[in-house]
C-alpha cells in the first residue's frame, strides 16, 4: 500500500471573489479582476468568479459550499441611500447587481462562519451591510492634504503611496509581525498603496479599526 503524503490529501479551498462590476462582467473585462485571481491562487486557493446577473435562488445555490469569499474593488460607489444619507455630487454612479451580490455573500458568510477578505469597495460594502456609513468623497469631506486616488493621473499611472499605522491585536498586526516589521508604540507604521475616493465614517456593528491612514 502506498501512503499519501498530508500535502497530497489536502484540496485548495474553493473561494469564490464576484465580478467587480456589471459593466466589467458584461464586456469580459478582466484586466483589474485577474489581480485577485492571481492573489488567491499564489495563496495556494482556488479563485472561483461570481455573476452578478444571478437570481437570488442561484446565487444562493452557488454560494453555499464555499470554504471563503474576496470582494473586490471596482469603480462604483455603494449606494447612499443603503446608509441613510443623501448623495454627494463626486459620488460615482452606484451597481445594483454588485451590492445585492455582496450582501448574499455577506450574509452567508456570516451565518455559516466562513472567512471573508474585503478589499477597497469590498470593505465599504462590508461596512454599509453591518450598518455603518461613508465619507463620500474624502477629499472635500476631510479636507486631507494625503493623496487617496489616481483621480487626475494617467490611466497607467502607479498608485499614490502613502503612510498608514497598523493597530495592534488584529490579523493584519499579526501578518505585520511575522514579516518581520519593527513594531513601535505597539503598532506597525507602513506605506500602503490607494487607489479610492471614499472611506469608512463610522463603523459597523462588530466592526473594529485595523490600520488607519494620517488626515493630515
Amino acid at each position: 500500500m502506498t501512503l499519501l503524503s498530508p500535502t497530497e490529501h489536502r484540496q485548495s479551498p474553493s473561494c469564490r471573489h464576484p465580478w467587480r462590476t456589471s459593466h466589467e462582467e458584461a464586456h469580459g473585462i478582466t484586466n483589474k479582476l485577474q489581480y485577485y485571481v492571481d492573489a488567491v491562487t499564489s495563496a495556494e486557493g482556488e479563485p472561483v468568479p461570481l455573476s452578478l446577473r444571478l437570481s437570488g435562488d442561484d446565487l444562493a445555490a452557488q454560494i453555499k459550499d464555499l470554504d471563503a469569499f474576496v470582494l473586490p474593488g471596482g469603480p462604483a460607489d455603494v449606494n447612499p441611500a443603503l446608509y441613510r444619507a443623501l448623495r454627494h455630487e463626486k459620488t460615482h454612479d452606484a451597481d445594483p447587481n454588485r451590492e445585492k451580490t455582496d450582501f448574499a455573500i455577506l450574509e452567508r458568510a456570516f451565518a455559516s462562519g466562513k472567512p471573508v477578505l474585503a478589499i477597497c469597495y469590498g470593505c465599504q460594502s462590508l461596512n454599509v451591510c453591518l450598518g455603518g456609513t461613508l465619507y463620500q468623497d474624502i477629499a472635500s469631506e476631510l479636507h486631507t492634504n494625503i493623496e487617496h486616488s489616481k483621480e487626475g493621473l494617467p490611466p497607467d499611472a502607479a498608485d499614490p503611496i502613502h503612510p498608514a499605522r497598523i493597530a495592534p491585536g488584529g490579523e493584519i498586526a499579526q501578518l505585520a509581525a511575522l514579516s518581520g516589521l519593527a513594531k513601535r508604540d505597539g503598532g506597525f507604521d507602513v506605506q500602503i498603496n490607494t487607489s479610492h475616493h471614499q472611506s469608512v465614517r463610522d463603523l459597523g456593528h462588530g466592526l473594529r479599526v485595523a490600520a488607519v491612514a494620517p488626515t493630515v
